[in-house]
């Protein structure tokens, strides 16, 4: 398989000595080009810090990164676009001024900013600053800033979050628009109906260690797969 991003052994400890507490061990992710790969596991099980290392938040502790068919190094972040957690923006400006204040920070030309609010559907927000949006207009500006750069990578940690039912197939049909434009996608969600309608292949994280990787095959009953998974990820 052509992969986008492979890693090998990652593993994450926090901590010193006997204190040394481990938030993942030994994960070995394959994620193809041009596919919507979906982390899933239960809270804690280690999804965000493995995304958290991936786009250099988090340093590993051991293991390797291989992005692009090279070993990962910080250059690659450029070409790794990321929302994490809550979207970084500026309550007080409006949609085309957050996206411009990023594009001056990386010497982008304005016309990219056009760009990506056509993208994401924000381009007729006119002067309402961002603080008043909703939480799937937030979202999709988050995104939006993500995308400046021309990313090739894209990763999104829980990007449904707190979404009402309207908002979260709107960033389902945006996310899996994205390897049309040639953007691989890797997205963590514990809404599994969601990671059924728009991945291409699945991970499931138990207790920090990858205990399932494989195509997700159309009609396949995701939630059994999934508690199967971690019922035996639990009993490990």
């Amino acid at each position: 398989m052509d992969c986008m991003l492979e890693t090998r052994g990652l593993t994450k400890r926090f901590g010193r000595g006997d204190n040394a507490q481990t938030a993942v061990a030994d994960v070995s992710l394959h994620i193809g080009n041009g596919e919507v790969y979906g982390l899933l596991g239960p809270n804690g099980a280690g999804k965000s810090t493995t995304l958290k290392m991936i786009c250099g938040m988090l340093r590993p502790t051991e293991g390797q990164m291989i992005f692009d068919g090279h070993p990962w190094q910080r250059d690659d972040l450029y070409a790794i676009g990321s929302l994490i957690e809550e979207a970084p923006i500026y309550p007080n400006l409006t949609a085309r001024e957050n996206l411009c204040v990023r594009a001056t920070l990386l010497g982008l030309p304005k016309e990219r900013i056009d760009e990506v609010l056509r993208t994401v559907d924000l381009e007729n927000t006119g002067k309402k600053r961002a603080g008043r949006f909703s939480m799937g207009m937030k979202q999709r500006l988050g995104i939006a800033l993500a995308l400046l750069a021309h990313p090739r990578l894209l990763i999104l940690d829980e990007p449904t979050n707190g979404l009402d039912p309207i908002g979260i197939e709107e960033l389902r049909d945006l996310i899996r628009s994205f390897p049309t434009h040639g953007i691989t996608v890797l997205v963590s969600s514990h809404i599994l109906t969601e990671v059924q309608q728009m991945a291409d292949r699945i991970g499931i994280i138990t207790q920090g260690r990858l205990s399932y990787e494989d195509v997700l095959r159309p009609g396949e009953d995701l939630e059994k797969l999934f508690m199967d998974v971690c019922r035996k990820g639990g009993a490990a």
